[in-house]
């Protein structure tokens, strides 16, 4: 046993010799990402067109793939066209030269606009990069190239990939690629050089075509005549005569009498700086050949005057300060200040002495004790100094973060009416700022959630964002403020109506705070209505109140549709003023009272009509067309009913959680279902007052006329009558209508309990009003501020008439929209919105100086001017245009001037003393001040086609590109060799 299991013991160690190396697992990886991607073979495109390298659409997909632990990412850059794939014919195909050998020659896409650096160097449409993954890493030292290169030489050769494939070398500032291309007995070397100073004997022509002819070395004794392209840029930076339009907002104005309307409703608007900071002229010769020109370093044939092709593009100035951008920004950085009002300001502007402390004992006891107000002694132009006399009391007016006059002046802007005399006059004269009702930009609210364009609300958002930019930031928004609410409470004490609000219920699609107005309005509209009505009549017969609208509507709504109408639309009729023959303001407990227990009230509870029929009507408005009672044969007349209280969205929202918190259970239905039917039940109340001795069904025709069905039967006698009865859901067992019925009390509008308390709910309003901090405060208008925004933006760019902006405006309503309907949006997406406003602005400003440099307004032909307006309008959506004409158009010639005026400024020499200090024509030409500065940037394109490596190899395109600059010196060459 022993014996047998010694050899088992014995360990034999393998050693695998065919274990890949890491270097060969990095070989592969590159093979596998380049099938993955289907670049094996040969894809053929069509013959590329001019320009299709900027016009064109590029698409690039990366992967990542790793040697050893250093990471490396592998791209595919190519233009999308359409396919030519030649099916079954890939033996014709297979002496084929890649598809980048014969791009070459194709000199419509030399110098592209804006392209990959490697496009414009070579002239590719398809090619593959390899780099460093991480922004920092490099491959610097010559032994990782030369790797690379060989791993990418293997990889080409192993798969048939006829795409260029480039691997990123040294620092990725310095943009340096080699790379290869393989082909059926062709091979392609892509080879770089990159120097910061560029050699004196390459500054020319004849120098790069000395080291294009070496880098060849064509065996030819004959050398082929060389191909070359060349163009030169010209850079101007100074622009002389042509000052930027744009005038500075007057600071002293706006403090001064001249504001009114015309400042604080609009917002300012443009760039306090030129937002084109450079012009690049590029004069490009497309076909010369060796021999035609002369340029080396003693003389040169290339006069940019003589270029055949000019094209412009223009450089515009890095986030310019632009002023509507600037006033919405700063505005919105109020939004994450923490302060409440009180900390910003000192003591609060609310704390009063002695008989004017505004505690909650003080508005309560309003409730009980009202005091008549004279009006008669109020001037209606005093009211907007009352709350400043308020603030006085705890800070010295020195202190105040807002001028007196500027406050007076945005006070009365807000408070039109305040203005004794044609207070009319004022309020049409503000509206002519704004867009008509019906209109388009008008309604943009709606999307916003803002407010309308003519709105107090709008107004405010104005002048809060012109004070937080000119007149104390956030101290005087805050100060603002104050006096703001303070003003509201005193328009809610003395029945003043607020101005710049539609009438009716809140908006809902307004925004919070616009609504809370109109609440606080709806309070003022109630109490106004029924503190006069104390004064002009203590009579029951509501009709007299009515004289003409009883009529109007009796005539104008028919019987079997009015009470569905009069919902829809707030009950037309309805009035406050039947409140006007009672000195208490609601009655808690009516049961109680003499005057209902003389009227019969308690047999209302079991009676049926015949016991109620002996009740006198009360709130009464006008007769029901023909309609009558179903048991007695009176006349159905219509009540004096309550409006249904009206609700903002907070409240909504509050209203929905109670109900849903009451649950699924059968009390918590039939609770919710009471609390549902408080206006129901009124109603029923009120109709039964007018009409004593009505039964459900009469109340159920005028109120829901579905709900009553009506059908033609047969009597007794033969007679064809109208039989109704209500319909299947109000028999229903425990029916809600049934139940309220049977509850409800033959009580007028005018005794019942209010179903909506202006009292509280306007003391609400204020309440949440005061307790507002600015940044709340900036929260609720910002949506205001934004719409007032895009409508300037809309306003000026339609005096320029720009197409592309109009798509963006568009876009920007588009996405306001969508993230100013939730209530809280994230500061990321409004800074977004801001952002976009900014940029649209930047553009209109640029557009107005691209205008005003190349003098459109002033073209005496309309032929030119259109001409110019195009060019200007084409600088600025397309990359670089192409100046028809060249030095010798329209456009051309202003250019040139440009330049001249340049040149003739930095060589400080006006034009009167350069002619007399000139002699002859030949010391003028020698001492002259050029027309164009040195080019800032040359480059040149050499093409030739010949054989290599031996004579007798097949003759294939040669390519160099060079560029040079003032601090910088590149050469890209394209060296193709065939079989030898």
């Amino acid at each position: 046993m022993a014996a047998d299991s010694e050899p088992e013991s014995e360990v034999f160690e393998i050693t695998d010799f065919t274990t890949a190396s890491e270097w060969e697992r990095f070989i592969s990886k590159v093979e596998e990402v380049l099938n993955d991607w289907k670049l094996i073979g040969n894809s053929l495109g069509k013959p590329l067109e001019k320009g299709i390298f900027t016009s064109g659409t590029w698409e690039e997909k990366s992967d990542e793939i790793f040697f050893a632990d250093f990471k490396f990412s592998v791209t595919h850059h190519y233009l999308v066209q359409e396919s030519t794939d030649k099916e079954g014919k890939d033996e014709l195909l297979e002496d084929v030269i890649p598809q980048s050998m014969q791009d070459l020659l194709c000199m419509n896409n030399d110098f592209p606009p804006r392209a990959h650096c490697l496009v414009r160097w070579y002239g590719l449409r398809e090619f593959v990069v390899i780099a460093p993954a991480a922004h920092s890493d490099a491959v610097l030292s010559e032994s990782k190239c030369n790797l690379l290169l060989s791993s990418v030489s293997i990889a080409l050769g192993n798969t048939g990939c006829q795409v260029p494939l480039f691997v990123q070398i040294h620092h990725k500032w310095r943009r340096m690629y080699v790379g290869e291309c393989q082909g059926p007995g062709v091979r392609t070397d892509f080879e770089m050089v990159h120097l910061r100073k560029v050699p004196n004997q390459y500054t020319h022509l004849s120098g790069l075509l000395d080291i294009f002819k070496s880098k060849i070395g064509c065996p030819l004794t004959p050398l082929p005549p060389v191909s070359i392209a060349i163009r030169f840029t010209y850079v101007l930076q100074d622009w002389q005569q042509y000052f930027w339009p744009q005038q500075p907002p007057d600071i002293d104005a706006l403090v001064g009498g001249e504001v009114g309307g015309l400042e604080f409703g609009k917002l300012p608007f443009g760039a306090c700086e030129d937002p084109i900071s450079e012009l690049h002229l590029a004069t490009t010769w497309p076909h010369l050949t060796e021999g035609i020109i002369v340029d080396n370093d003693v003389y040169s044939d290339l006069d940019p005057i003589q270029a055949p092709h000019w094209s412009v593009r223009v450089r515009k100035a890095e986030n310019p300060q632009c002023l509507l951008g600037d006033f919405v920004t700063e505005f919105f950085k109020i939004c994450r200040r923490k302060e409440s009002t009180d900390e910003i300001l000192g003591r609060s502007a609310f704390e009063e002495e002695g008989k004017e402390t505004a505690d909650i004992t003080h508005a309560l006891s309003k409730l009980t004790e009202p005091a008549s107000v004279p009006i008669h002694k109020l001037s209606v132009s005093n009211m907007v100094h009352t709350a400043k006399k308020k603030i006085r009391k705890h800070r010295g007016v020195e202190e105040s973060p807002l001028n007196n006059d500027v406050l007076n002046t945005i006070l009365l802007f807000l408070f039109p009416d305040a203005v004794s005399e044609k207070p009319l006059d004022v309020t049409t004269s503000t509206d002519n700022n704004y867009p008509p009702s019906e209109s388009e930009d008008y309604n943009l609210y709606n999307q916003f959630k803002s407010a309308p364009s003519d709105s107090l609300t709008y107004k405010l958002a104005l002048c809060l964002c012109m004070i937080n930019f000119y007149h104390g930031g956030l101290k005087g928004v805050a100060h603002l403020w104050q006096e703001f609410v303070l003003e509201m409470r005193f328009r809610w004490e003395n029945n003043f109506l607020i101005p710049g609000l539609a009438s009716g219920p809140p908006d809902l699609r307004c925004c919070l705070l616009h609504q809370k107005l109109q609440m606080l309005n709806c309070c003022i509209e109630r109490k106004k209505a029924r503190d006069e009505g104390k004064k002009t009549s203590a009579s029951d017969n509501v009709t007299n109140i009515y004289p003409g609208d009883a009529g109007k509507a009796g005539d104008r709504l028919g019987p079997d549709d009015l009470k569905e109408t009069d919902k829809d639309k707030g009950e037309v009729g309805k009035s406050w003023d039947s409140w006007s023959d009672s000195e208490e303001e609601f009655f808690e407990c009516l049961s109680d009272t003499e005057e209902l227990k003389g009227n019969g009230q308690e047999s209302g509870k079991k009676g049926g009509p015949k016991e109620m029929a002996n009740l006198r009507p009360e709130g009464r408005l006008y007769q029901h067309g023909k309609l009558t009672l179903l048991h007695n044969g009176e006349p159905l007349y219509i009540p004096v009913t309550q409006e249904p209280a009206p609700m903002t969205e907070d409240l909504l929202e509050e209203q929905s959680e109670v109900l849903a918190k009451l649950g699924t259970s059968a009390e918590g239905a039939h609770l919710r279902a009471r609390m549902q039917s408080a206006c129901l039940l009124s109603d029923m109340e009120s109709f039964k007052a007018a009409n004593p001795g009505c039964s459900l069904e009469d109340f159920v025709r005028w109120y829901s006329p579905r709900d009553y069905v009506e059908e033609e039967v047969t009597d007794e006698k033969g007679n064809v009558v109208l039989k109704g009865e209500l319909s299947a859901r109000m028999k229903i067992p425990s029916n809600m209508w049934v139940e309220a019925w049977e509850t409800a009390k033959p009580v007028p509008a005018r005794r019942q309990r209010r179903l909506f308390d202006d009292t509280r709910e306007a003391e609400k309003v204020l309440h949440y009003l005061a307790i507002q901090k600015p940044a709340d405060l900036a929260r609720h208008l910002l949506p205001s501020v934004i719409h007032a925004a895009v409508l300037k933006v809309k306003e000026e760019e339609s005096l320029e008439n720009i197409s592309s902006v109009k798509k963006i405006i568009k876009q920007i309503i588009s996405h306001s929209s969508k993230v100013l309907h939730f209530p809280n949006p994230e500061d990321k997406k409004l800074e977004e919105i801001i952002h976009q406003i900014t940029n649209v602005e930047a553009l209109i400003a640029r557009a107005r100086s691209l205008k005003a440099k190349f003098g459109t307004e002033k073209c005496e032909q309309e032929e030119e001017k259109e001409d110019l307006e195009r060019f200007v309008s084409c600088l600025l959506e397309q990359p670089e245009v192409l100046v028809t004409g060249a030095g010798r158009g329209h456009a051309g010639r202003i250019i040139h001037k440009l330049f001249v005026n340049a040149q003739r400024a930095a060589a400080m020499t006006p034009p009167e003393e350069e002619s007399k200090r000139m002699g002859s024509p030949e010391e003028r030409r020698q001492n002259s001040v050029s027309d164009f500065p040195p080019p800032a940037g040359r480059e040149f394109i050499l093409r030739t086609t010949v054989p290599r490596p031996a004579p007798y190899s097949k003759a294939l395109p040669q390519r160099m590109y060079s560029v040079l600059t003032k601090e910088d010196f590149r050469l890209a060459v394209k060296i193709i060799d065939g079989d030898v």
